[in-house]
């Protein structure tokens, strides 16, 4: 049984289950104030507009160099992916796995998991709650993972300034592909996961 079906609501801040107010136009949490809904407005909404702007930022992020290597003035520019050739060819596998994990498939995992996740709850897909939440779960954990080329990058520019003997700048790249990076992260964080529940069969609850 969901919450709401119990007359209650749950605060989004705090988590604090709140007795449903009908008499009331606006509802606050008994708990910490902040304001209550049922559902969050234009959840699905949010969630489409940022995700599809990553999907369309996700292009140059991979496209565009991510970092300029400087050496005795010559500068060699490297994408995600022939970053990750480059570590091949250098026999570092373990890192070149790292670095392709964390900045290809991941953020693609993303992208595409909170499209199924929104198709699924906005079409009423075949697919069970449990799936859908285990998905949600999974895209949440993932997250953090996702920063791990732009925290390289810092790290490398701070460290690797020589002048005109050797230096490290940051690409284009990098700016889009941190852009994917948060956009995915307040996607997952504006879908309402309540949604989820809507409009499932009880007997779907248990499978």
């Amino acid at each position: 049984m969901r919450a709401i079906d119990a007359g209650l609501l749950t605060c989004h801040e705090c988590h604090q289950l709140n007795p449903i107010q009908t008499e009331q136009g606006k509802q606050f949490c008994s708990r910490c104030g902040g304001l209550v809904h049922a559902r969050q407005p234009n959840s699905l909404t949010r969630t489409w507009a940022l995700l599809l702007t990553a999907a369309v930022l996700y292009i140059p992020a991979n496209l565009l160099p991510i970092m300029t290597v400087n050496s005795l003035g010559k500068g060699q520019s490297d994408t995600i992916m022939s970053g990750v050739i480059e570590l091949v060819n250098y026999g570092m596998l373990p890192i070149a796995a790292v670095v392709f994990v964390a900045s290809i498939l991941v953020p693609t995992f993303k992208l595409v998991g909170i499209a199924l996740l929104l198709y699924s709850v906005q079409r009423h897909q075949p697919m069970s709650p449990r799936q859908r939440v285990l998905m949600y779960r999974f895209i949440e954990w993932i997250g953090r993972w996702s920063m791990l080329d732009i925290f390289v990058i810092a790290i490398l520019v701070a460290l690797v300034n020589f002048g005109s003997l050797a230096s490290i700048v940051p690409g284009y790249g990098a700016m889009a592909f941190a852009s994917v990076v948060v956009l995915t992260m307040l996607a997952a964080l504006t879908f309402d996961p309540r949604l989820i529940w809507d409009n499932t069969d009880p007997d779907d609850d248990h499978e």
